[in-house]
């Protein structure tokens, strides 16, 4: 627990000097301007409760950081615009200050004015601070949404905020410095009135919502921004000892344990798992659709909630497009729809990114016309129906009764058989007529004698490789013999926080070239039928990369669907490429040379 709440101060120290603080640096700096030296000392304090009741007290009911578009964000940004004015009308401002400097008795003793009305201000800021959530914050939020606050949640935020609240101050009392001079040599209350008018400004811009644009602005090009600007202690929270702490705030599934003690009583039992609809346990109310953002195949895009769909049989399907786990799911899934949604079953697919560029609505609607699916699917940024399930997998389906509870879990691929029954029972418990013969819809099986596992690119998950790689820009060797499940780079790469790209010295790939200077590459022994890699074009220009298998370029017997002859492929859209594919598995090397401004994330294996 230690180690976690040192992690958490420098996580919260770490976020402080990210661009996620840039909409209410400029309040806390104009606020912290003016008043007695305490002043700065009231604003971030009060900053630090008020955004401390946020991710903890109040998270279960706004689900998230900086409390969205709720009551609490709106009387925070009426203080903000409500200080701006009284400190532009000096006579309304000493009025406001009159009582406050009542309390001065309570407060610090040596120069206090405006410790109280700093409180305030800093209040305010702390209802709609809503800084880039990290793992240890993310968790903090997230148990606490989903379960409400513990105390040992309590204090790993308390830590968590200390460490921002300290790197704040300095800003406050730097600011502070800063501007005095500027007053000396400016005229009159030109420099209060300035101040006043950003906190005003401010106010008005998160009342149209910039602020969070800003965010998900950031949100979404982290890849193309320095990692020690948006995410200094990533390596740190995502390291082995950082997880491993983490998981302790993390309750288990509620849905998972008791599905696990159903299972376990009717192996004792040694009765049939599902018999009947009655049969099937009662795991707990399936919670709503939280914190989403756009919503596609229902009419209008209208969001979908539990509520309404009660008197339906629903399931709650957790997917991302790129992970190949759940595309070879997709045809069973979009069968049992097809098969028997006219009887009642409705279907939700819970698309929950796991990479940045996931999340971008309009590669989420490409994956839906891509892989044929009908049936609802909802966008889950911000992990708010993950956190709400706490779901730990990808793919995962939750069956829902017409009552509105969950009735059975499954997590991962298999037991298709079994989950067509459990929907055939309980259709038939929510007095479904005339059901159809059981479909002959079926999932992609992937291969008997699958050996690699899946391999990401990015330093803090990448495992594997003979040659371990970093942050930045880097030239490797490669090697010419590698070991079954090995990887190896060659050539110039630049490592970033999700993925790796050719680096500024490496060469274009093009049919016409027949120069092998300068080539990027990356090398692996596999074994597998199936070899897929997630990529994407930086800027959305087409790129040309190419595959070798065992040196040479496959054969029209070995291609995957987006290779073509000679081994070359083209990235364009940010998906899931198929570079190899063969009839049975087998065991080879593959080499994939990429052109600079490809972005590679994850090898997968079928």
């Amino acid at each position: 627990m230690l180690l976690l709440l040192l992690f958490a101060i420098i996580a919260g120290a770490g976020t402080a000097i990210t661009p996620c603080v840039l909409p209410v640096l400029p309040a806390l700096l104009s606020a912290s301007a003016i008043g007695g030296r305490r002043r700065p000392l009231g604003i971030v304090l009060g900053l630090a409760v008020t955004f401390t009741i946020t991710i903890v007290l109040l998270a279960k009911l706004v689900n998230g950081v900086g409390l969205g578009a709720s009551a609490t964000r709106t009387i925070a940004i009426v203080l903000l615009i409500g200080f701006g004015i009284v400190m532009l009308v000096p006579a309304l401002a000493q009025r406001v200050q009159a009582p406050l400097s009542r309390l001065a008795r309570f407060g610090p003793k040596t120069r206090g004015d405006g410790f109280w009305s700093g409180l305030g201000v800093g209040g305010a800021l702390g209802f709609v601070c809503a800084p880039c959530a990290g793992p240890i914050l993310g968790a903090v939020v997230g148990v606490s949404a989903a379960t409400g606050p513990t105390l040992r949640v309590l204090v790993v935020a308390i830590a968590y905020v200390l460490g921002l609240s300290a790197v704040l101050l300095v800003y406050a009392l730097g600011g502070r410095k800063l501007i005095a001079r500027i007053k000396r040599s400016a005229r009159g209350h030109l420099v209060e009135r300035t101040l006043a008018t950003v906190l005003i400004v401010t106010g008005v811009a998160m009342a149209f919502n910039l602020d969070v644009n800003f965010e998900n602005f950031l949100a979404k090009h982290t890849n193309s921004l320095p990692g020690f600007l948006t995410d200094p202690t990533r390596a740190l929270e995502n390291s082995n000892a950082g997880q491993r702490s983490l998981v302790a705030l993390r309750p288990e599934s509620v849905f998972l344990k008791k599905q696990q003690q159903a299972d376990q009583k009717a192996a004792a039992s040694k009765t049939v798992a599902v018999a009947t609809a009655a049969s099937l346990p009662k795991l707990g109310a399936a919670p709503n659709f939280k914190n989403t953002e756009d919503w596609f195949n229902t009419p209008g895009d209208k969001p979908l909630s539990i509520t309404k769909l009660r008197g339906k049989v629903v399931i709650v399907d957790f997917w991302t497009y790129t992970c190949i786990n759940c595309i070879r799911t997709l045809p069973f899934v979009e069968g049992l729809y097809a098969h028997y949604h006219r009887y009642g079953l409705e279907i939700v697919g819970v698309e929950t990114p796991e990479f940045t560029f996931e999340q971008e609505a309009s590669n989420v609607r490409a994956a839906i016309k891509s892989d044929g699916i009908t049936y609802p699917v909802v966008q889950d940024n911000r992990y708010g129906t993950w956190d709400a399930y706490q779901n730990e997998y990808w793919p995962a389906d939750y069956f829902i009764d017409a009552t509105g509870e969950v009735r059975h879990t499954q997590f991962g691929e298999g037991d298709y058989d079994k989950d067509e029954t459990i929907v055939r029972e309980l259709l038939t418990a929510a007095g479904a007529k005339d059901l159809p013969a059981r479909m002959t819809a079926h999932a992609i099986t992937p291969s008997n004698d699958l050996g690699t596992p899946e391999t990401y690119l990015n330093p803090q998950r990448e495992s594997g490789f003979v040659e371990p790689f970093s942050a930045g820009t880097n030239n490797y060797v490669g090697t010419k013999t590698l070991p079954l499940n090995q990887w190896a780079l060659s050539g110039s790469w630049t490592v970033k926080s999700q993925s790796i790209s050719p680096g500024p010295a490496a060469s274009e790939i093009s049919a016409s070239s027949t120069s092998t200077a300068h080539i990027s590459s990356i090398s692996g022994s596999v074994q597998a039928r199936d070899v897929y890699l997630v990529m994407t074009s930086g800027d959305g220009t087409p790129r040309t990369g190419r595959l070798l298998i065992n040196g040479k370029p496959p054969t029209a017997a070995e291609r995957g669907t987006d290779v073509r002859a000679g081994g070359y492929f083209t990235v364009v859209g940010e998906r899931l490429y198929n570079l190899v594919k063969l009839t049975q598995d087998g065991q080879f090397t593959i080499t994939v040379q990429l052109s600079k401004g490809i972005n590679a994330y994850d090898f997968t294996f079928g």
